[in-house]
């Protein structure tokens, strides 16, 4: 079976404006010789323009959220499609700041999943536990169980990757240890080998939460760890490519 293809994708999340455009040309004339894919999500109102600026780097434009519906009275939501016909070509879905604010479940985020391949998307599917949940012991039950109930049985033979993403690491600077990463993305490539077979194994496994240059080369190296989801350090070029180059 294939190894995984590592991919770093940046989350801008709620930032950047027409001037950050400069911004994602830098990361995509740095970029260089990668062994890996590189992916930059911006807010969905830059993707058509990020696109175009873009058009024929090696990095690719993904969406942030995507509605589990292909079109509909849903005030302020984005489709897939809509995603699409703007110039995306990933999604990230299931982000635990759509979990926890917008109350997903992984029903909810399982649906938006098979939205996503509807329309040609390749999602990025993130899981994570919580402060209280890893004090509690219960990290590998809640991660494991978000994997099962995230991941569509029609992503089979379909492109995606899965973030972990431990919701006490996102933006406070905190980040496991090497062992708890590794730990936790065995974990998770035992569940998608039970889930897809051998195909499985070919699903890179991406680590996010507080991704910083100082902390890249050692997290990518890491045991089962076939990536990174990057935020902040994302909306620098600078901090970006320091990360991608530490594959």
């Amino acid at each position: 079976m294939t190894a995984p293809t590592p991919l770093i994708a940046g989350n801008w999340k709620m930032n950047g404006t027409s001037a950050s455009l400069a911004e994602a040309k830098a990361i995509a004339q740095g970029v260089g010789d990668c062994p890996g894919r590189v992916a930059i999500c911006p807010p969905s109102i830059l993707i058509h323009r990020m696109a175009e600026a873009l058009e024929g780097s090696k990095v690719v434009v993904g969406g942030q959220d995507a509605h589990w519906d292909d079109a509909g009275a849903f005030t302020g939501d984005i489709s897939g499609e809509m995603l699409a016909d703007a110039g995306a070509r990933m999604v990230i879905l299931g982000h635990s700041e759509r979990r926890a604010g917008y109350r997903e479940t992984d029903e909810i985020v399982a649906a938006k999943v098979k939205a996503a391949l509807r329309a040609g998307l390749e999602p990025i599917v993130c899981v994570g536990e919580t402060l209280e949940e890893r004090k509690a012991g219960d990290t590998l039950r809640i991660v494991t169980g978000q994997v099962r109930g995230s991941l569509p049985a029609e992503l089979a033979g379909k492109p995606f990757a899965v973030a972990y993403e431990p919701v006490w690491a996102i933006g406070t600077g905190l980040t496991p240890t090497t062992a708890e990463i590794e730990e936790v993305h065995r974990a998770i490539r035992a569940t998608l080998v039970e889930l897809f077979g051998d195909a499985g194994r070919a699903v890179p496994i991406l680590y996010g939460g507080s991704v910083k240059p100082s902390n890249a080369a050692e997290i990518l190296h890491a045991d089962e760890v076939g990536g990174a989801l990057v935020g902040g350090a994302s909306l620098k070029a600078q901090d970006f490519l320091a990360i991608v180059t530490a594959l």
